[in-house]
């Protein structure tokens, strides 16, 4: 077990292995990635990409061993005749009714919604009167090289002027993953894309400055240390287009239209129901 949890710890911090893939074997029960991944969306409602990157695989790996730990127990279970005690199967008994009752009201309410139909002409009335909702502030998808001292930065920016297009952005990329103290070294210094006001003010006032597919030319301080910006992407300010949108802007309408299609419905059951 503990080879496995070290072998294991290397895997997933590399982040390498397809969904479908077995990370390990319990007494032949096997546990894939997908059961990992699966386990947690769950666990983050929906949102482990919002866990800090530097946290990711940490959290991965205790929801590994999480899952271990459920499958020794429930192998132990078993040999143990819980599956045939009498608690057992009462409790069972009422899991079985609860979940009943829950599916029915999942089917009930998927069904009240799929007959939910929003017209063209809703979807572009929506658009027309709520186009502000769609407006996406310019934007830049930047790279940095995080160091230590002025010096450091300085010699890697004199590394990177005789280069410019892909061998630059490959120099850079190399650079970020051998010298970086960022989070994001490991990534090539990538950053994504941000808008204006997201990162600290000397950051954000030079990266906004800069032209598509350029280095600072000059480090840049902050309370961090010392960075080296390359320019990767600019985006203009700009409103979403109607087809680009409508699915989103379909499913909002649905909703609120299933609200008040609920409330109807639910007020309808309430005085034909005998409720003392």
């Amino acid at each position: 077990m503990n080879k496995a949890k070290k072998l294991l710890s290397v895997v997933l911090l590399a982040g390498t292995i397809a969904s479908a893939q077995t990370l390990v074997t319990v007494n032949g029960k096997a546990i894939t990635q997908e059961d990992v991944d699966s386990e947690l969306m769950r666990a983050t409602q929906g949102r482990f990409n919002q866990v800090p990157p530097e946290k990711q695989a940490a959290f991965r790996q205790q929801v590994l061993q999480q899952l271990i730990g459920k499958e020794l127990i429930f192998e132990d279970a078993k040999k143990n005749g819980i599956l045939n005690s009498k608690e057992y199967k009462t409790e069972y008994k009422k899991l079985e009714e609860r979940m009943k009752e829950e599916l029915a009201i999942q089917v009930w309410q998927k069904k009240l919604l799929d007959e939910i139909k929003i017209s063209d002409k809703e979807l572009k009335t929506y658009y027309k009167q709520n186009k502000e909702e769609f407006n996406e502030p310019k934007s830049v998808h930047a790279r940095h090289i995080l160091v230590a001292t002025e010096d450091e930065a300085k010699n890697i920016i004199s590394g990177l002027k005789s280069l410019s297009g892909e061998k630059l952005k490959n120099k850079f990329m190399a650079e970020a993953k051998a010298k970086s103290t960022g989070p994001s070294g490991p990534k090539g210094g990538d950053l994504g894309y941000f808008t204006e006001g997201q990162m600290v003010p000397a950051f954000n006032d030079k990266v906004f400055s800069m032209k598509k597919g350029t280095v600072t030319k000059e480090p840049v301080k902050t309370q961090f240390g010392y960075h080296v910006i390359y320019l990767e992407d600019k985006k203009s300010a700009m409103t979403r287009k109607f087809d680009e949108v409508k699915a989103f802007i379909d499913q909002r309408l649905k909703m609120e239209k299933f609200k008040e299609t609920m409330k109807k419905k639910m007020d309808s059951l309430q005085k034909k129901a005998v409720i003392k």
